[in-house]
């Protein structure tokens, strides 16, 4: 398994007015990732697989956050 870096794509989908997806960026940055948001209701594709989800983070090509963050989780797949 490849462990993810700071230098890894991170994709934030997202949407206007979302608390959690503030949240969600706030934690990604304060780990020291750099994240490409994308908001989801600019995409009728996106909005219909997204929609309740978000927000939503791939972190090296794989989803791995729906919902919120978990910090410690997220310092796990840092970490290894």
């Amino acid at each position: 398994m490849m462990a993810a870096t700071p230098d890894m794509e991170t994709i934030l989908y997202t949407r206007q007015g979302c608390c959690l997806c503030d949240e969600a960026r706030a934690t990604l940055e304060q780990h020291g990732l750099t994240v490409q948001t994308i908001d989801i209701d600019r995409d009728p594709a996106l909005r219909d697989k997204y929609d309740l989800l978000v927000p939503v983070v791939w972190i090296g090509g794989k989803e791995r956050f729906r919902g919120q963050v978990n910090p410690i989780l997220l310092r796990r797949l840092l970490e290894n």
